[in-house]
């Protein structure tokens, strides 16, 4: 490890480190615009200079420059104060004063760096230049006249999303940055540049002109647009969710989040339900909360009472429904919704086991069943690293676009008994290995092939497990340690024709299957759920209520409560507790405190948040047919955009399918 001297303080830094990280090891502040931690190095914003010996007696780069042994770096000489001051001086030049009306403001690294590090005025005073304006899609505001030019966004747009839709045109003081043939940027983590742009050229669509960052109190939350659990914060004023913005975790999404997990906030406040509803005469009306239990308990269900729970519930209102049906002798419990029946006794054959960080070091990955920039675009960004450093990719099921290269093995699952060659010699050849099955893969019965896969091609050995699951449902391995599954699926609780069906934010049930069932809707929107129940008990969502949720890789996270829900809706678990005590029953907790306890009492795992759940060995081999037949025909995600209730009450995300998914154009107003 080479030494190096900073500002005279002597440290010791990585091999290959740069003389920008090294004066952060010493804890100076470099300013910079173009480095990123997560992006190549530019080096063309010339922010970060610093004045280094041996070596020429000018500024140099530090994002650029490689540290060395017994490099004499100083970051304060008045050479380094002078030349930042230079290139401030020439980034504003063209920017143009728009701090009072730009959403960048309070948020803004050129407002902060030209405080810190400018002159207290300019020499130039020639006309700015004007850049029109681009078109980047409904979710991406431009303004193209304060870009400097860091070329954040072209890099990300290559490097981690794997779509070149972002770049340069012209040279010198014509260079401007667009998307090709200024369409909209179509993929599914776009707005991340949003969060890159270091100053206002690229803002929120949706969010313009809503609020000051100074206005906004921020809330730690998890994401439920997709099992992959990302780390979130939201930004909530008076009672209403302004927006959602990445937390950064290396583990789980990097610093990353998909659009849909961005802008599906925006449906929060929209056909929301609020009330209490009770269906007469073939039409719901409105009612009170004491009607809706006295006609839930006039049903008398005793142990004839179902819960169906929904892909973005809780770890605690699953807890609470699990114990009310419990107390009421009944067992008909379950979570996958869209009728999957796979074998989920043992949890590490439904778990993502390498792991999101560890699936990079891959060498070798089979996918079955899955589209995974559709249904985990967070995941297909470490594939695409695996890729980079080598990895082959074979993938079973329709074509898409995964942004690396792949082979596609065709749609028949008897490919699963017998791998071609050159697919068995990849899995065979390599290192780490790892399967990957997807909602198809389920669907379609591929579970205990996948996993006679990774035992046969060695994916499962000390330090590595290259079985994996991967889940679109939040809710789904809560649901799984929770032991909110029943053996046969959803065909179970059909078969027992229970006298009430409690659906928990369930929209994706087949409600036609349970034509004799009092059918209670307990969910915060107006969606397929609520318009087939019987009775509409309104909740909480995941932004009103503070919870557990387990992504598909086994984590343990946590989310707090940012806002109140509106109207009479409640938090899920009152509304259980309040049912059981309609229903004579006794559940064991009166507080959420006592819920939580007797939730981690019951599986530990659950209190360890931010760790991986430990779920033992992968079995030999699970319940199925280890040869299927059949066929991957269709994917189960059609429309990225609104693949849930909260999604598809939001205006973004509508015009979001429209424009991305089904190709509609848009008049754009004259100027």
């Amino acid at each position: 490890m080479p030494k190096v001297t900073v500002d005279g303080q002597e440290i010791e830094v990585p091999a290959g480190a740069t003389v920008l990280q090294a004066c952060e090891l010493a804890g100076k502040e470099i300013p910079r615009f173009c480095y990123h931690e997560r992006l190549s190095i530019a080096g063309n914003c010339r922010m970060c200079l610093v004045e280094v010996k041996p070596g020429p007696p000018k500024p140099q780069a530090s994002c650029a420059l490689p540290a060395t042994e017994g490099q004499e770096i100083r970051t304060d000489s008045e050479m380094v104060k002078k030349a930042r001051e230079g290139v401030m001086e020439f980034l504003l030049i063209n920017h143009p004063l728009d701090c009072p009306i730009c959403d960048q403001g309070g948020e803004c690294d050129l407002q902060d760096q030209s405080v810190a590090y400018g002159r207290g005025a300019s020499r130039y005073h020639e006309h700015k230049r004007a850049v029109t304006e681009k078109y980047m899609g409904p979710l991406i505001k431009t303004t193209m006249t304060r870009c400097i030019h860091c070329t954040r966004c072209v890099r990300f747009s290559e490097e981690i999303a794997g779509v070149d839709e972002i770049g340069a045109l012209y040279r010198g003081e014509d260079m401007q940055i667009t998307t090709y043939l200024e369409q909209a940027a179509k993929h599914e983590l776009s707005a991340n540049v949003i969060d890159l742009c270091p100053v206002g050229a690229l803002t929120s669509g949706p969010y313009a002109y809503e609020a000051r960052p100074w206005e906004l109190k921020k809330t730690l939350s998890i994401d439920v647009s997709d099992a992959v659990g990302s780390n979130i914060r939201i930004d909530s004023r008076g009672r209403e969710v302004l927006r959602a913005l990445p937390r950064n975790n290396d583990d789980v999404n990097e610093e990353w989040i998909s659009d849909k997990a961005r802008y599906q906030v925006e449906g929060l406040t929209r056909r929301r339900l609020d009330r209490v509803f009770i269906r007469k005469g073939g039409k719901l009306a409105e009612a009170s909360w004491d009607e809706a239990f006295k006609a839930i308990a006039a049903a008398k269900p005793g142990a004839s009472i179902a819960a169906v729970a929904g892909d973005l519930l809780d770890c605690e209102t699953m807890f609470a429904a699990k114990a009310l049906l419990k107390a009421s002798s009944s067992t008909l419990l379950e979570s996958r919704q869209g009728g999957m029946d796979y074998d989920c006794s043992n949890l590490a054959a439904v778990n993502f086991n390498s792991t999101f960080a560890g699936i990079e070091e891959a060498d070798a990955i089979l996918i079955i069943g899955s589209n995974v920039r559709m249904e985990a675009p967070l995941v297909n960004v470490r594939l695409r690293k695996a890729a980079k450093k080598g990895a082959k990719v074979f993938i079973l099921g329709p074509q898409w676009d995964p942004t690396y290269p792949a082979e596609f093995l065709g749609e028949d699952l008897a490919v699963l008994s017998n791998l071609p060659q050159a697919v068995a010699d990849a899995l065979k050849g390599a290192q780490r290995p790892a399967v990957i099955l997807g909602g198809a893969g389920f669907a379609r019965g591929a579970h205990a092939a996948a996993v006679k896969i990774a035992h046969d091609f060695g994916m499962v050995k000390d330090g590595w497990n290259g079985f994996n699951a991967l889940h679109m449902a939040a809710a789904r391995m809560g649901a799984v340690m929770l032991g909110f599954v029943s053996k046969g699926g959803l065909s179970d609780l059909v078969e027992a024709k229970p006298k009430v069906l409690l659906a928990l934010g369930a929209d994706e049930v087949d409600f036609s299957r349970f034509p004799d069932s009092l059918k209670v809707y307990i969910g915060h929107h107006g969606d397929k759920g609520a318009h087939s129940a019987d009775i509409v008990l309104p909740a909480a969502a995941y932004t009103e209520k503070p919870g557990t949720y387990v992504n598909t890789e086994g984590r343990v996270q946590r989310a707090d409560k940012a806002v109140f829900a509106p109207g009479d809706a409640r938090e899920d678990w009152t509304v259980l507790r309040a049912l059981a005590d309609a229903l004579g029953v006794s559940v064991g907790f009166n507080s959420f405190h006592e819920l939580r306890a007797a939730m981690v009492a019951e599986v530990p795992a659950l209190g360890n948040e931010g760790e991986l759940a430990d779920y033992g060995a992968l079995p030999k081999s699970v319940a199925g047919n280890a040869m299927p037949e059949g066929s991957i025909s269709a994917y189960p995600i059609s429309d990225f955009y609104l693949t849930n209730p909260i999604a598809r009450a939001s205006a973004v995300m509508q015009r979001c399918s429209e424009e991305l998914t089904h190709g509609a154009t848009f008049a754009e107003a004259a100027e």
